[in-house]
C-alpha cells in the first residue's frame, strides 16, 4: 500500500465515534414514564487534524406500572455538534442546564431552560479569577439544591510573587511559577468560585488552607458549605495526571470561610460522590507515593455521625473470575436512586466490567451480559452514568467499535439486567481476537510476590492477506500501571486492517490483576516487564502457528516506548522494526526534567522524599535499568515520535537514542511535534 491508502485505512477506523458522557432525564406521564438519554461522543477528523464532540438524544418509553421495563425506544434525532463547551451540568430539578463555554478568548457561563438562553455571564470580563478549569483532575460544575448557585474551579488571580493586592507595576513576571505538570501546565493556583445566579455575581471562596490546591468540588447538603479534594503542594508540586498517589484530603468549607479536613491524613483521595438523600459521601482512597496508579479502596462517610468506614477494600490478589478492585475514577453519577448501591466500572485482568456494590452487605456484583451470546461480542464494558436507576454503558471489543446500551439496575440480587441497545456502530470488523493468560517461568517469578500471572489480547485478520504467515506487531501500554482491555482500539484496528496481527500485553504491574501485581514491578523495571512481554510474544507464537516469527515489530509510548527500546536491544535478532512514542531512554538523565520525579526513584527501587538528592548509587541503578544501556546492540530500524512539550518524558530522551543509533549507522528516524 502507498501512504494515501494507509492514511485512508487509519482515517476509517479512527473516525468512528466513541461515547464519553451521558445524562438521563425522567418524566412521568399519565400512561407511561419517559426517559430521555443524552449522550456525548468524540470523533476524530483527519481533514481538520483534530477531535470534535457531538451529542445525540434518545427517548425511552417505559410502562407506568413497571417503569423498569422499557417498552419502546424511539429513533434518535440528528447529531448536534457541541461547540466550545468546556463544562455542563443539569440542575437537580432537571429544568436548567448550565454551560461554561469558550468563544475566542472569552469564557461565558450560560444558563439554558426550555425556552432558550435564560442568563449569560462573561466570566472573563468580570475578572474575578483566571481561566475556568475543565480538566478531569480539578474541574467541576455543580448546582446547589436551591438552583440559585453554581460552583466551579478556576485559576486564581494573583501576583507573580503570590502576594494578593500587589499592584500590576510591581509584578515580576520572570519569577518562576510552579504548575501541575503534564497536561496541566496552565494550572497553578486553583480557587473555588461560586456564582450567585439571582444577582449575577461571582465570588471566590475564602478559607482554603494555603498549602492546598482545591478541586473536584461539590455542594454539601443545605448549600451552606462545599466539599472538595485538596492536593498538598508544599514543598513543591508533582505531576498529577495519571497519578493517583499524591497526598490529598477531603475538606468541608463553609461559605463564611471555616474549613476542616474530614478524611485521614497522609493518604490520597479523589472522586467525592454524594448520595441522593445527602446522608453519605463516598470517595476513593489510596497510598501516597509508591506506584503512581494503584488499586483504591472506597470509603463512605456518614454525614450525621461523621464516621468513616470502608465500603470496598484494596484487593491484593483476586481469584480468577472474581472482582479485582477499583482502578479508575468513579462516574459523576454512580448512586442508585435509593442510595444503597454504588455502580462503577473497573479493570478485571484483560477486560473491563461494570459492577454494583451494596453498601450494607458490601457484596460486589458484575452487571455485564456475560452469560449471553453478546459476551462474545463485547469484550469490555464502561459505565457512563446511572441516573434514576437507568445505566448507560459503552460496550466494545477489539473487533466491534463502541455500542451505547442501557439497562435498569436489578431490584434483587438474583435478578439480571435486561440490556437494550441505543446505538450500534455503523460498521463492525471481521477480526479474530482472543485473550491469553501467561505464567512466568520459575526463573522469572517475583521472589517478594510469587505466583503472579499476567495476560495479553491477540487480534488478527480473519483471512490473511496472502498465503504466507501473518506478521505480528507487539503493542505495549505505557504507565506502567495501566491496562490494555479487550476493547475497541483504533490503532490496533488500523494495523489489522493493513494485514498485521497485534498482541497487546498486560505485563505484571498492569491494573486489573490486584495490588500485589502492581507492587511487584517496583524496582524491577527493565527486567521483569521486559521478560513478561517477551514471554507473552513467545506464548502467542507457540499457540498460533499462523503468526510469522520472522516478521515481528514492537510499538509503545512512554513506558511502552521504554520497553519497546529495551526489547530491540535485549533481543536484537528477534524484532525487525520498532516505533516508540516519547520513550524513556535514560532514567538517570530524566531525573531532573520529569514532572514525576518521585516515580523515577520509586521505579528503580528507592524511597522518595521531597528533599531527595540523587546519589551515585541512584544514578547508576537508573542507568542500568535503562534502554540506553543496550543501545549498541540494536539492529532493527527505529522510528522515534517525540512531543516537543512533554513534561513527563522530555524529547531529549528520544534524542539520546537517536544520536547513539545515528553514530553507529543504524536506521533511525526522528519526528517531533511542537
Amino acid at each position: 500500500m502507498d501512504s494515501d491508502q494507509i492514511t485512508g485505512v487509519f482515517g476509517k477506523v479512527s473516525g468512528l465515534p466513541v461515547p464519553v458522557a451521558a445524562h438521563v432525564r425522567e418524566e412521568q406521564q399519565p400512561e407511561a414514564r419517559i426517559y430521555t438519554v443524552t449522550a456525548e461522543w468524540i470523533q476524530s477528523d483527519l481533514v481538520r487534524c483534530s477531535r470534535f464532540r457531538f451529542s445525540q438524544q434518545w427517548t425511552l418509553i417505559a410502562d407506568s406500572n413497571n417503569h423498569r421495563s422499557i417498552r419502546t425506544i424511539l429513533p434518535p434525532g440528528p447529531c448536534a455538534p457541541v461547540s466550545g463547551e468546556l463544562l455542563s451540568d443539569i440542575s437537580p430539578n432537571q429544568g436548567l442546564r448550565a454551560v461554561v463555554r469558550e468563544t475566542g478568548s472569552q469564557q461565558l457561563l450560560e444558563i439554558w431552560d426550555h425556552h432558550g438562553l435564560r442568563k449569560c455571564l462573561n466570566l472573563s470580563a468580570l475578572n474575578n479569577h483566571g481561566r475556568v478549569y475543565d480538566d478531569a483532575q480539578f474541574g467541576c460544575l455543580s448546582w446547589s439544591e436551591c438552583e440559585t448557585k453554581l460552583l466551579y474551579v478556576a485559576e486564581g488571580s494573583r501576583s507573580s510573587s503570590g502576594e494578593p493586592g500587589e499592584s500590576t507595576s510591581r509584578k515580576d513576571r520572570s519569577v518562576y511559577c510552579e504548575e501541575w505538570g503534564e497536561a496541566l501546565t496552565s494550572k497553578s493556583v486553583p480557587v473555588l468560585c461560586v456564582v450567585d445566579l439571582l444577582h449575577g455575581a461571582v465570588g471566590v471562596l475564602q478559607g482554603v488552607p494555603p498549602d492546598v490546591s482545591p478541586g473536584q468540588a461539590l455542594w454539601a447538603p443545605g448549600a451552606h458549605s462545599v466539599f472538595f479534594v485538596g492536593w498538598y503542594h508544599e514543598p513543591f508540586r508533582l505531576g498529577l495526571k495519571f497519578c493517583s498517589n499524591r497526598r490529598s484530603a477531603l475538606f468541608r468549607l463553609s461559605l463564611d470561610g471555616r474549613c476542616e479536613c474530614i478524611s485521614e491524613d497522609n493518604v490520597s483521595v479523589s472522586c467525592p460522590r454524594l448520595s441522593p438523600d445527602g446522608s453519605t459521601l463516598i470517595y476513593l482512597q489510596g497510598r501516597v507515593f509508591g506506584p503512581h496508579n494503584q488499586c483504591h479502596s472506597v470509603q463512605q462517610l456518614d454525614l450525621k455521625s461523621w464516621k468513616t468506614s470502608t465500603m470496598l477494600d484494596v484487593v491484593s490478589r483476586p481469584q480468577d473470575g472474581e472482582f479485582a478492585g477499583v482502578y479508575e475514577a468513579l462516574p459523576s453519577h454512580c448512586w442508585s436512586a435509593d442510595g444503597q448501591k454504588v455502580v462503577f466500572s473497573s479493570a478485571v485482568r484483560n477486560w473491563k466490567d461494570v459492577f454494583m456494590v451494596d453498601r450494607r452487605t458490601k457484596k460486589v456484583t458484575s452487571l455485564s451480559d456475560k452469560l449471553s451470546d453478546l459476551s462474545k461480542v463485547y469484550g469490555s464494558w464502561k459505565l457512563l452514568t446511572v441516573q434514576r436507576d437507568l445505566m448507560v454503558v459503552c460496550c466494545s471489543s477489539p473487533s466491534s467499535p463502541p455500542t451505547l446500551r442501557v439497562g435498569f439496575l436489578p431490584s434483587a440480587d438474583c435478578e439480571t439486567v435486561t440490556w437494550r441497545t441505543l446505538q450500534a456502530p455503523f460498521m463492525t470488523f471481521d477480526y479474530l481476537w482472543t485473550v491469553l493468560n501467561v505464567t512466568p517461568s520459575s526463573e522469572e517469578d517475583n521472589i517478594t510476590y510469587p505466583g503472579l500471572d499476567f495476560g495479553a489480547v491477540l487480534v488478527k485478520p480473519s483471512r490473511p492477506a496472502c498465503e504466507s504467515k501473518t506478521p505480528l506487531v507487539v503493542s505495549i501500554h505505557g504507565g506502567p500501571h495501566s491496562q490494555f482491555p479487550a476493547e475497541w482500539n483504533s490503532t490496533s484496528a488500523g494495523l489489522v486492517e493493513l494485514g498485521f496481527a497485534v498482541l497487546m500485553v498486560n505485563y505484571r504491574g498492569s491494573t486489573g490483576f490486584g495490588q500485589d501485581s502492581i507492587l511487584s514491578l517496583i524496582g524491577q523495571i527493565g527486567s521483569q516487564d521486559v521478560k513478561d512481554v517477551q514471554r507473552a510474544v513467545t506464548a502467542a507464537l507457540q499457540s498460533d502457528k499462523t503468526l510469522d516469527p520472522k516478521r515481528l515489530a514492537v510499538i509503545g509510548g512512554s513506558h511502552g516506548g521504554f520497553l519497546s527500546c529495551h526489547l530491540i536491544g535485549q533481543y536484537p535478532d528477534f524484532y525487525r522494526a520498532c516505533a516508540a512514542r516519547n520513550p524513556v531512554i535514560n532514567a538517570a538523565t530524566l531525573l531532573g526534567t520529569s514532572d514525576i520525579v518521585d516515580w523515577r526513584y520509586t521505579s528503580a527501587g528507592f524511597q522518595f522524599s521531597y528533599d531527595s538528592i540523587p546519589t551515585a548509587e541512584n544514578l547508576a541503578v537508573m542507568l542500568q535499568k535503562s534502554p540506553i544501556t543496550y543501545a549498541a546492540m540494536i539492529k532493527a530500524p527505529v522510528l522515534l515520535m517525540l512531543g516537543g512539550k512533554d513534561r513527563r518524558v522530555s524529547p531529549h530522551q528520544g534524542l539520546e537514542l537517536y544520536k547513539v543509533l545515528k553514530s553507529r549507522g543504524s536506521p533511525v528516524r526522528y519526528t517531533r511535534s511542537t
